[in-house]
C-alpha cells in the first residue's frame, strides 16, 4: 500500500531576473588588446561620460557595480601591460570603464531551480511555539547549463507549512580568497590518484616546503617554466597542478546581503561548468560546536571533482577537493555526526549501488563499503543517496532515489542502524515519492530529486525538484513511514 504523502502548495521556478555581473572575455587575448587600445585612447571626458552612462544603465541592478568593474579591470592588467602602460597609472575613470568591457550580465536562475537540500538555520530565535527557521539550498541553472548554489531563508510552522521570505533585488559575488595552506603530502598524494605521472611532479613540488600557500606554488611554476623547455606532457602536469590548486580557496559576502542574495558561483577551473547537487548538513562535533557541511560535484566540462564546503554562518565559506581513493564519482552525503568516533558518508562511487565510507579525516577517504543494491524493479537501472541520513529514534532515515523503466527517477527511503550504519534494517518496497503529472514535465521529464529532508513535528519534510526545472515540498508522517518498511 502506498504511504501517504502530502504535496505543499509552493513552488520555486526558475527567475530570469536573478542576474550577476561575471567576467567577460570577448575573443582571444588578442582581442581583448584591441579593445583595451580603444577605451585608452579615448579622452578623459569621453571616458568619463561613457562610464556614467553605464553606471546609470547597471548601478542599481548591482550592488557595488563600481568594484566589479575595478576588479575585472585588474583581471586583464596582463594585457594592458603588454601595451606599455601602467595600469596605476590610469585614472579611476579608465581603469572602471576598460572593466565594463569585460563584464556581462548572466542569469543564474534562467533556466532550472531544482535538487533542494534543506538544513536548520543558525539562528533559531523568535520563532512562534512549533515553528523552525531553515535554509534551503537550491541548484541554480542558467544560459549554458552552469550551475550555482544559491540560497532561501523560510520557517516551517506547527502545521509543517512553509512560509518564504521574499527575495531581494540585488545577487551578490563574494570575493575569491585564496588563503589555503596546502600541505605538501596530501597535495601530492591527490595528484597521484589523479593519474598524473609522479617522475614529472617534482619539477614544481621539490622546490615547495612542507607547507605553502597559493602564491608560492605560482612562483615555482614560473620558476619552471622560465628555466625549462617542456614538452606537451610536462606541460599538462603543470596544468593539472594549477588546476588541483585552484580546486582550493575560501568566499565571503557582505554582512549586508540577505542570504537570499548570496549565490556561490564557480570560480575555479575544476568547476567552471557547474556546481552541482551541493548536499548541506548540520554537523554536530563531538564537543557540541556546529558545522554546515555540503558535498557537491564539481564539474569542468570534461571531468568531475567532488568537494567539500564548510561554513558556519553562511557568510565565510571554505572550498576544498575530497581526497582519497574512494572519493570518486557524484553522489556523496555526510552523516550529521561522527560514529564510533568516526566520520561516515555515504557515496555511489560506481555509479550505481549505495556506498558507505567510513574515516578519522573529513577529508580524505579510503575506506568503502558497499550497504545497498538495486532491488526492486523501480530501481534496477541504479540507486543512490539523496541527502545526508536524518537521525531518529529507530535509526538513521536514509532518503534514496531509484532509477527504473523510461528512465524515471523516483523517491525511497531506507533504515540503518543507528551503531553500525552499514546494517540495512528496511526499505521501502515501492517508491515514497513519484513524479505525478505535474511533475513528469519539464528540462528532464520523470524526475523527482532531493539532495536533503529534515524532521520536524514527527514528520519528514522533502524539499525536492520536479523534472530537473523547479522545485516543491512534501511531507510524510515518520510514524507510517516506518510501519511501510520492509524490514530484514
Amino acid at each position: 500500500m502506498a504511504i501517504n504523502v502530502v504535496r505543499k502548495d509552493i513552488r520555486f521556478y526558475p527567475d530570469a531576473k536573478r542576474v550577476i555581473a561575471r567576467f567577460f572575455m570577448p575573443g582571444r587575448e588578442e582581442r581583448a588588446k584591441v579593445i583595451i587600445e580603444k577605451a585608452l585612447a579615448l579622452t578623459e571626458e569621453d571616458a568619463r561620460f561613457t562610464l556614467n552612462q553605464v553606471l546609470t544603465n547597471f548601478s542599481q541592478r548591482h550592488r557595488n557595480i563600481s568594484r566589479v568593474f575595478e576588479k575585472h579591470c585588474e583581471q586583464v592588467g596582463h594585457v594592458i601591460k603588454r601595451l606599455d602602460v601602467d595600469v596605476e597609472k590610469l585614472t579611476q575613470e579608465k581603469k572602471l570603464l576598460i572593466g565594463s568591457y569585460f563584464t556581462m550580465e548572466y542569469s543564474i536562475e534562467s533556466a532550472a531551480f531544482f535538487n533542494p537540500s534543506i538544513v536548520e538555520d543558525p539562528d533559531q530565535t523568535a520563532l512562534i511555539e512549533g515553528g523552525k527557521r531553515v535554509i534551503v539550498s537550491f541548484r541554480a541553472t542558467g544560459e549554458g547549463h552552469i550551475s550555482s548554489i544559491v540560497f532561501r531563508s523560510g520557517i516551517i510552522d506547527k502545521n509543517n507549512d512553509l512560509h518564504f521570505k521574499d527575495t531581494g533585488d540585488l545577487v551578490d559575488i563574494p570575493e575569491a580568497v585564496k588563503r589555503h595552506v596546502y600541505d605538501k603530502k596530501a597535495f601530492i598524494e591527490k595528484l597521484r590518484e589523479m593519474k598524473i605521472q609522479t617522475d614529472l611532479i617534482g619539477m614544481v613540488m621539490d622546490q615547495l616546503g612542507d607547507k605553502f600557500i597559493y602564491g608560492e606554488l605560482q612562483a615555482s611554476i614560473a620558476e619552471c617554466m622560465r628555466n625549462t623547455n617542456l614538452n606537451s606532457v610536462q606541460k599538462k602536469v603543470i596544468n593539472d597542478i594549477n588546476w588541483l590548486a585552484n580546486s582550493h580557496y575560501e568566499i565571503e559576502f557582505s554582512m549586508d546581503t540577505a542570504l537570499s542574495e548570496r549565490v556561490i558561483y564557480p570560480i575555479s577551473y575544476t568547476e567552471s561548468n557547474g556546481i552541482e547537487d551541493a548536499r548541506f548538513v548540520r554537523f554536530v562535533d563531538n564537543d557540541g560546536s556546529v558545522t554546515y557541511y555540503a558535498t557537491y560535484t564539481a564539474y569542468s566540462g570534461f571531468t568531475i571533482l567532488p568537494k567539500l564546503i564548510e561554513t558556519r554562518d553562511f557568510y565565510h565559506f571554505k572550498i576544498m577537493p575530497l581526497n582519497g581513493e574512494y572519493a570518486q564519482n557524484k553522489g556523496m552525503a555526510l552523516f550529521p555526526r561522527k560514529i564510533n568516533d568516526k566520520y561516515v558518508m555515504m557515496s555511489r562511487l560506481d555509479g550505481v549501488n549505495n556506498y558507505i565510507m567510513i574515516s578519522d579525516d573529513i577529508h580524505v577517504w579510503q575506506d568503502a563499503m558497499i550497504i545497498q543494491e538495486p532491488m526492486y524493479p523501480w530501481e534496477f537501472i541504479q540507486i543512490g543517496n539523496c541527502g545526508s541520513p536524518v537521525e531518529t529514534e529507530k535509526g538513521w532515515l536514509l532518503l534514496t532515489h531509484g532509477v527504473g523503466p523510461m528512465r524515471r527517477y523516483c523517491l525511497g527511503a531506507t533504515l540503518l542502524d543507528l551503531n553500525d550504519p552499514t546494517k540495512v534494517l528496511g526499505r521501502t518496497k515501492e517508491p515514497l515519492l513519484s513524479p505525478n503529472e505535474e511533475e513528469r514535465e519539464g528540462y528532464v521529464p520523470n524526475v523527482v530529486y532531493t539532495c536533503g529532508a529534515i524532521v520536524h513535528n514527527d514528520e519528514l519534510v522533502i524539499p525536492y525538484a520536479m523534472a530537473d526545472y523547479a522545485s516543491t515540498f512534501a511531507t510524510v508522517s515518520l510514524d507510517e513511514l516506518f510501519s511501510k518498511l520492509v524490514y530484514f
